[in-house]
């Protein structure tokens, strides 16, 4: 007997189970149909050795495991929720800030640097420069690099810090 037709038989007889054994868990219906679907769609498609006797073993620990990860991304959405909530008023919803008006305020105030500190900001930034690479590239001495990029942090720090 080959791997699909173990694994569809097995559904086939205990689908039910298993979705009473995730569903009494995570009291979802809907989400426990979807992981018990999830779960057969790995077998089937994963080229892992099952046979009649490791198979039980195999779903229910998959069905323990993907509880777990129901619970843990569960977690991590209600941590983000309650900091989005924490202030309970329009107003602190608003206040919010989006990656891209964070790079914006950052290039606003780079534009108010020197050139050189600007540039030595946009390639540790972007570029993922380290100093030393930064002061080969643009033949200044270490020193020199490492006082202008700290003056760069400093400004865009103090900058992005009265926008938050």
């Amino acid at each position: 007997m080959n791997n699909h037709t173990l694994i569809s038989n097995y559904y086939a007889l205990h689908r039910d189970e298993i979705v009473h054994f995730i569903a009494v868990r995570i009291t979802d219906a809907d989400e426990a149909e979807d992981r018990v679907q999830d779960i057969f769609l790995r077998l089937l498609c994963g080229h892992q050795l099952i046979t009649p006797q490791t198979l039980a073993s195999l779903v229910y620990t998959m069905a323990r495991h993907s509880v777990a990860d129901y619970f843990r991304r569960r977690r991590v959405f209600e941590e983000y929720e309650h900091y989005i909530k924490k202030g309970d008023s329009v107003e602190d919803m608003e206040s919010v800030i989006s990656a891209s008006q964070i790079v914006e305020r950052m290039e606003r105030s780079l534009a108010r640097l020197p050139e050189a500190c600007g540039q030595i900001y946009r390639l540790h930034i972007y570029d993922g420069l380290k100093v030393s690479d930064i002061a080969r590239e643009l033949s200044l001495p270490y020193k020199q690099v490492e006082n202008r990029l700290g003056q760069a942090r400093r400004h865009v720090r103090q900058q992005l810090r009265m926008c938050i």
